[in-house]
C-alpha cells in the first residue's frame, strides 16, 4: 500500500469491482473492462490492478498492468481516474505507483496505447519518458488512432 496526497494506493480486491465498474463507464466512452474482465484480471496472476482511494474510501482511480512470464516489456493496459480529480496529481501517482511496482517485479520497460487526441494523457506519460514508438491508425473501437508509447528503464 502507498499513501500519496490525499490518496491511498493500494492492490484492488473483489469488494471494489462495484466502484471499478462505476469508474470504467464514468470514465470511458470505449472499449470499457466490464464487470467479468474485472473479476478475471484480479484472479490474473500476471495482472496488477491497482486502485486509488480517498480518505473516505471512495474509489477515484485505477491502474493496470500485464505481464508476460517471457517478457520484460509489462504493458500498462489502462489508466483512469474520475473526473473531478483531473488536475490535482491523481494520474501522475498512480502512473509513478504503477512504474515502480513494474521495476520492483522485474519490468525492463512499459508499453502502453493512447489516443492521438488525448493530449493531457500524452503529456503526462512524456513527463515520465514515454516515448511514442508507433502510430496505431483506427486503433480503437470507434474508429480513433493510438500511440503505441514505451518508456524502458535504466540498467539497474
Amino acid at each position: 500500500m502507498t499513501t500519496a496526497p490525499g490518496w491511498i494506493i493500494r492492490p484492488a480486491e473483489v469488494t471494489d469491482l462495484d466502484q471499478l465498474v462505476a469508474l470504467e463507464a464514468a470514465t470511458f466512452n470505449y472499449s470499457q473492462i466490464g464487470r467479468r474482465s474485472f473479476r478475471r484480471l484480479l484472479k490474473s496472476p500476471s495482472a496488477a490492478l491497482h486502485i486509488a482511494l480517498t480518505s473516505e474510501q471512495q474509489l477515484v482511480g485505477y491502474s493496470l498492468l500485464l505481464s508476460r512470464s517471457n517478457s520484460r516489456n509489462w504493458r500498462l493496459y489502462s489508466l483512469a481516474t474520475l473526473a473531478s480529480t483531473r488536475g490535482t496529481g491523481l494520474g501522475k501517482a498512480l502512473l509513478q505507483h504503477a512504474m515502480n511496482y513494474a521495476r520492483t517485479q522485474g519490468a525492463g520497460s512499459i508499453s502502453l496505447e493512447v489516443k492521438t487526441d488525448n493530449l493531457a494523457a500524452i503529456r503526462l506519460y512524456e513527463k515520465f519518458d514515454f516515448a511514442v514508438i508507433d502510430v496505431l491508425a483506427g486503433y480503437y473501437d470507434e474508429g480513433s488512432d493510438g500511440y503505441r508509447m514505451r518508456h524502458t528503464f535504466p540498467p539497474a
